[in-house]
């Protein structure tokens, strides 16, 4: 029986973070044939990309100089932002809700009218009822709801008021009328960095610091013991571990363990189908943009991006999401049905016509993708995570804690762990 001191379950982006900070008694346990999990990158022909749209907004000097400094400057890419959302046959800038003096004269008072006359409360029952408290019906109900409908997969009444946390796009009435004089966009991924080879050239730089030998790819978790503090192996091995970190979706991982189901039950997610899709010149109309936001229920996706224009290359080369109910089942058959609802929106919108031809493909299943996050679930998963915790059991990253947050995010916490308990 092999024994270690640090048994990490998944190398994605926190499962790599972790092991970079600790000493070299750790091994890595990884399923798929290469690191990287969500942050992989796909080379397809001509065509460069990764499992989604990863972009990278570094807050922290440390994990900027990270990987930085190990990349030659010609391979890294800066980018301010440049967002739309295509709405009712034009271009809307995003948000939505700061730019509402950018339709049409009648649509645009509807907003502001409803703007000023919104019902605000001290408190909100859900993520549905905040919206129309701090935003008023018109602009919920022409983008807010049904754009967040198609994303989440959700009754919006389901989830939680601070669903997104900092990433929802706030903004006051005070705010709104200002920015229709001096346009100003305060988000927290106005400019963004992407390396020229995709996100994975990253997860390469937090690999290779590693040793290769402690890191198992192919290999998954079959059974977990956490009493006994053992780990049964595809591979036929036993570990016994003294630290167990967990970075695998946090329900997968409580079915490992066992006794869990009625937890699993209340969790709450989507799932996401994402296109890549590489065309055999550029789109007719999207020149500059990097990515679009899609509120119409007549169009089968949700949100599109252009890695050629965030690369500055010519031909099309896109990443299309489109969300699904937990319980939705993703067969192939419905891949096929769901490529050609989105050739068909893609020349609805006109970013392709009759004279752009799709050269290359692929389809990735994201289960899950965005976990919804809901007062209950929130209170019932700090209840196992400190009783896990309490077993030496630590489970992190966007999905192992089953949180909303950036890649970045997770880095730190993954830091912060190692150091606390190295």
């Amino acid at each position: 029986m092999k024994k270690v001191k640090y048994l990490i379950v998944g190398a994605g982006i926190s499962g790599l973070t972790f092991a970079n900070y600790i000493d070299d008694d750790y091994l890595i346990i990884e399923k798929e044939s290469e690191v990287g999990g969500y942050c992989r990158t796909i080379k397809k022909g001509e065509y460069i990309w990764d499992y989604a749209g990863h972009f990278f907004h570094f807050n922290t000097e440390e994990f900027k100089k990270k990987f930085l400094e190990k990349m030659p400057k010609k391979d890294i890419i800066h980018n301010e932002k440049c967002t739309k959302i295509f709405y009712n046959g034009k271009f809307i800038d995003f948000p939505f809700q700061t730019n509402i003096h950018q339709l049409e004269k009648e649509e645009f008072i509807d907003c502001l009218y409803d703007l000023f006359n919104k019902e605000e409360k001290d408190s909100y029952d859900n993520f549905l009822d905040m919206l129309y408290g701090k935003f008023g019906k018109s602009i919920v109900e022409k983008f807010l709801k049904p754009y967040n409908e198609k994303l989440y997969a959700v009754d919006l009444k389901e989830l939680d008021v601070d669903s997104m946390g900092r990433f929802f796009p706030y903004a006051n009435k005070e705010e709104i009328i200002n920015n229709m004089r001096n346009h100003t966009v305060n988000s927290y991924n106005n400019t963004f960095l992407y390396p020229k080879n995709g996100a994975g050239s990253f997860i390469e730089i937090l690999y290779n610091n590693l040793k290769k030998e402690n890191v198992l790819l192919n290999v998954s978790v079959q059974k977990i013991d956490i009493n006994n503090k053992l780990v049964v192996l595809s591979n036929g091995e036993t570990i016994k571990y003294e630290y167990l970190i967990n970075t695998i979706p946090l329900n997968h991982f409580l079915s490992l363990l066992g006794g869990y189901d009625s937890v699993i039950n209340k969790m709450s997610y989507n799932k996401v189908l994402v296109f890549n899709l590489g065309f055999d010149k550029a789109s007719p109309l999207c020149k500059k943009e990097h990515w679009l936001y899609i509120p119409s229920k007549d169009i089968n996706f949700y949100r599109c991006g252009f890695y050629n224009n965030i690369l500055g290359e010519e031909k099309l080369s896109m990443y299309i999401e489109i969300g699904y109910n937990k319980h939705n089942a993703i067969t192939e058959e419905e891949i096929e049905k769901q490529l050609k609802l989105t050739l068909k929106g893609l020349k609805d919108i006109g970013i392709i016509d009759d004279d752009v031809k799709l050269k290359e493909y692929v389809s990735i299943v994201m289960d899950p993708a965005y976990v919804h996050i809901t007062k209950e679930s929130n209170e019932l998963l700090d209840k196992v995570k400190e009783d896990l915790k309490n077993k030496n059991v630590y489970t992190i990253g966007r999905y192992g804690a089953w949180i909303y947050n950036s890649m970045e995010d997770s880095m730190l916490k993954a830091k912060e762990l190692a150091l606390k308990i190295r």
